[in-house]
């Protein structure tokens, strides 16, 4: 019996309708993937045109965010609070990885210099990319914490800090704009350097679910 009430206590009453949790899970996660994915396209269809480094760092950010909702949607299918937490590992592993990714790509820049062109295009890019994750932060945060998710919540936070990220995008091309050729691979790393902030946060939260209940 002991044993029993220990296994859900840390439940917090929402793993007893876990169809329904699974549900709305997976429809959060489905909902984000889908805008997120259509952002990233957009954003790679500019990137093709233009070759900007911020944009191509914030690019990559925003697949690898996409790619997080693949375990996450796994863990609620199986309604399953320890695959979910492992997907919430895997979302902070994401992070660091395009970290390293957009950190490479903007130092490769600085020492190989190249003009971004089409510089209105390029910031119309980043408003779209802040506008897509804004969007999929909301629809993460909104149902992590209805359905008590560390790893959503991370996720949500993950998306929100891309969106300032995608609005450094739109600082890139004014800075090109302004004849500043070192801004577009110096806003790359100041972009690491947020991602690689993003991940301590995301990993602490993450950390918390393991640990918390």
């Amino acid at each position: 019996m002991s044993t029993h009430a220990h296994a859900h206590g840390h439940s917090h009453g929402l793993v007893d309708p876990s169809i329904k949790r699974s549900r709305e899970g997976l429809r959060a996660v489905g909902l984000a993937l889908l805008v997120l994915g259509l952002t990233a396209v957009a954003q790679t269809i500019v990137f093709v045109t233009v070759g900007s480094v911020a944009l191509l760092a914030d690019l990559i950010h925003n697949f690898g965010d996409a790619l997080t909702a693949v375990p996450l949607g796994i863990a609620f299918a199986l309604r399953s609070i320890v695959a979910e937490r492992r997907a919430g590992l895997f979302v902070v592993l994401a992070i660091f990885v395009s970290a390293c990714v957009a950190g490479y790509e903007a130092i490769a820049r600085l020492v190989d210099p190249r003009d971004p062109e089409a510089l209105g295009v390029l910031a119309a890019a980043g408003a779209v990319g802040f506008a897509g994750n804004w969007i999929a932060a909301g629809i993460r945060t909104r149902a992590g914490r209805a359905l008590d998710s560390a790893a959503l919540v991370a996720d949500g936070a993950h998306a929100r800090a891309d969106a300032y990220v995608s609005l450094a995008v739109v600082a890139s091309a004014v800075g090109g704009a302004g004849g500043l050729q070192a801004a577009d691979p110096l806003i790359g790393l100041g972009i690491t350097v947020v991602i690689l902030r993003i991940t301590w946060a995301s990993w602490k939260t993450v950390r918390g679910a393991h640990h918390g209940h």
